[in-house]
């Protein structure tokens, strides 16, 4: 016979075995990205997670109960509109869990898994909700192998493509050529202008960037103007660029530092942004992300220009840190890590900007190196490989590279 005080001790070390399997974690964000079959949400974790993830009609919705998890602060979709996400909901439940809902427009199939840190990235959970009216159908199993003849379609076959086939856009780059006009930037001891290389060395980028499939090029400027700083963020916006660059041509007292630098925007820039943003209550021409800031409640304006920021400053790092692994191919490099500025025209809220140096123009050796074709073309060729290599991974979707 067992003693009833073995049995308490052999529940007690079960449970202990239990509890010790147990995940817990906190959900640090939501992130979300749209495709024309299915939209993919991203739970930033801050370690492994037990969870469970169900579908639930009328009306549609995807439930997630996170098991002993919370959230660091309150869950938002981001601002972009989404076919089909319309708002999550969260919420603590007695049993220690968090229950995060999804809210949808039309019902959806789910597919989740769950990815370790890789690179800059922590824990995440990964929520496909994909559209069975856009996912390719499988071709039905026809019984004894025999193949069966295709019904007659009534459908025109422009019209049957367009059902199969979303359109999808391509990628687009705004190139800044810095300075230019009454604003000729740094010169060099032969008299080169910064805004004459920087132009040119953007015109070329541009033809290679256009002769790109699936990527189209912007110019800010395409001769010699002057152009006011957010100017040039607006020209990128109008054209809902994904990626911006900026290229300069750097300048010190000390004729010998040499070497190509990439910046990107630093915490204490994008703060000043946000509270430029957060100032101008009126300006009915701001947005963050395709949506104007049309509410008062100052909290959620907040909320809604951090969930930019901190996803475009991610991005624009990443694809800095590619440029910069191409132009260390070709030179020197004057900082072998990626530099934080604030500069204005990095400050686009709802676009990944990078600037790049791409010499010290008061350098007499660099200087003849801007002004030679052969020179610009591998410039050219570096700061092409680099976002070519970052696009590869993030493309965005919806665009013909993102389709591949």
């Amino acid at each position: 016979m067992v003693k009833r005080g073995s049995i308490q001790i052999f529940f007690l070390l079960m449970w202990v075995s239990f509890a010790g399997k147990a995940f817990s974690a906190e959900i640090e964000r939501l992130r979300v990205w749209p495709a024309p079959d299915k939209t993919r949400v991203v739970f930033d974790l801050s370690g492994n997670v037990e969870y469970k993830a169900f579908t639930v009609d009328n009306p549609s919705r995807v439930v997630i109960d996170f098991k002993n998890s919370n959230a660091q602060k309150e869950l938002v979709l981001p601002v972009r509109k989404n076919r089909l996400l319309k708002r999550v909901r969260s919420a603590k439940k007695q049993n220690k869990s968090f229950r995060v809902v999804l809210d949808l427009r039309r019902n959806v199939k789910i597919k989740s898994f769950q990815l370790g840190p890789a690179e800059n990235k922590g824990h995440r959970l990964v929520i496909d909700l994909i559209d069975p009216r856009m996912a390719p159908q499988a071709e039905p199993q026809v019984a004894q192998g025999k193949k069966k003849k295709p019904a007659k379609q009534t459908v025109s076959k422009k019209k049957k493509q367009q059902v199969s086939e979303p359109i999808l856009r391509d990628l687009v780059v705004a190139i800044d050529a810095g300075h230019g006009g009454k604003d000729p930037g740094a010169s060099g001891k032969r008299g080169t202008r910064e805004k004459d290389v920087v132009l040119s060395i953007a015109k070329k980028l541009a033809r290679k960037i256009n002769n790109t499939p699936g990527m189209r090029a912007v110019l800010t400027r395409e001769r010699d103007i002057f152009l006011p700083l957010r100017k040039r963020i607006e020209i990128a916006r109008r054209h809902n660029a994904d990626l911006f660059i900026s290229l300069h041509a750097d300048a010190f007292r000390n004729h010998t530092v040499q070497g190509s630098s990439v910046y990107v925007l630093s915490e204490h820039g994008a703060s000043s942004e946000a509270a430029r943003w957060l100032a101008e209550k009126e300006n009915a021409a701001d947005f963050i992300g395709g949506v104007k800031l049309h509410t008062e409640d100052k909290l959620l304006k907040e909320v809604l220009i951090d969930l930019s920021q901190n996803a475009v400053m991610d991005a624009s790092t990443n694809v800095a840190r590619e440029v910069l692994n191409g132009l260390q191919r070709i030179g020197k490099v004057h900082k072998p890590t990626v530099q934080h500025a604030g500069f204005v025209v990095l400050k686009a809220p709802d676009i990944p900007s990078i600037l790049i140096e791409t010499a010290f123009i008061t350098n007499p050796k660099e200087e003849r190196k801007l002004i030679n074709p052969s020179h610009q073309k591998k410039l050219v060729d570096a700061i092409h490989r680099g976002i070519t290599r970052y696009f590869s991974e993030y493309a965005p979707p919806g665009t013909r590279l993102a389709a591949r």
